[in-house]
């Protein structure tokens, strides 16, 4: 009896000594990096969209310049237009060139974009593919592509698209490849009637999947009624506004990203068991 006493103490030691360091480490967790690499690949994916768009919508990329070289054909980005053969789709390549581009965003650029589209940018159902040739971001080698489709307008008034992507970005560092697939909403709060590039503001809503540069799993959602909002006014258009992501790698709790309360910095939040961490974005 003595004897098993002993063995079932000793099996409940075991098994409250797991059941801490169990605990332990969920309360431990600490990793942001795979927060920050969610946060880079959304923003290159929604920035290849805001280049496509004023591309298509004034035939320009000024807001993607130098202040100084604000013409088409300047040393920092040139634009190809062409219409392919045997379809009825126009193309623009825009060429950052094979050195690094400094854009009005703060970000480097180079290689290219070749953007296709069959029918004029604010029609309904006019689709647009967008497909990075040798692109480069912040020395992120970009590779994939999306589609980017207009539903028309909502009851609100505003023009959504619908966004299908599938991306790789090859990390500057060479830590790995982020691998990201996502379906987005994108809704036109604000500067449809004009050509204006700074005055316009998008939300995003939507989900993506894919894995870290680490190789491991994840899902990624906008949490509802908290979409991510994106002014292109200066010096706001680097980053999100506000917003918020649930990030969730696989085997490890939710990455709750916040992009604030619409203030426009580079700093973001990662909440992870209950305990809240600043990040600077990328």
């Amino acid at each position: 009896m003595r004897k098993f006493s002993s063995v079932l103490i000793f099996g409940l030691s075991l098994t409250l000594f797991f059941t801490s360091c169990k605990k332990k480490e969920k309360e431990e967790d600490t990793e942001t990096v795979s927060a920050s690499e969610s946060s880079l690949a959304n923003s290159i994916d929604n920035d290849m969209n805001n280049i496509a768009d004023e591309a298509g919508r004034t035939k320009n990329i000024s807001s993607y310049k130098t202040s100084e070289n604000n013409s088409i054909m300047s040393s920092c980005a040139t634009l190809k237009f062409d219409t392919l053969v045997n379809t009825n789709a126009d193309s623009i390549t825009i060429n950052f060139g094979n050195v690094n581009c400094v854009c009005l965003d703060g970000r480097l650029r180079k290689g290219s974009l070749l953007i296709i589209y069959n029918g004029k940018y604010k029609d309904s159902l006019t689709t647009i593919t967008v497909r990075p040739i040798n692109y480069y971001v912040n020395n992120n080698k970009v590779d994939g592509g999306k589609t980017i489709k207009n539903l028309g307008h909502n009851a609100a008034g505003h023009l959504v698209y619908e966004i299908n992507a599938t991306i790789s970005i090859l990390k500057a560092d060479n830590s790995g490849t982020i691998q990201w697939s996502g379906l987005r909403y994108r809704e036109w709060l604000a500067g449809e009637s004009t050509l204006i590039w700074s005055d316009d503001k998008y939300s995003l809503t939507g989900n993506a999947s894919g894995s870290n540069a680490n190789g491991r799993s994840y899902s990624s959602v906008i949490t509802s009624g908290k979409p991510l909002i994106r002014d292109m006014s200066l010096p706001c258009r680097k980053h999100f506004i506000s917003g918020e992501l649930r990030h969730t790698p696989e085997g490890k709790p939710a990455r709750i990203i916040d992009f604030g309360d619409g203030t426009c910095d580079d700093k973001a939040t990662v909440t992870i068991n209950s305990k809240t961490y600043t990040i600077t974005l990328p």
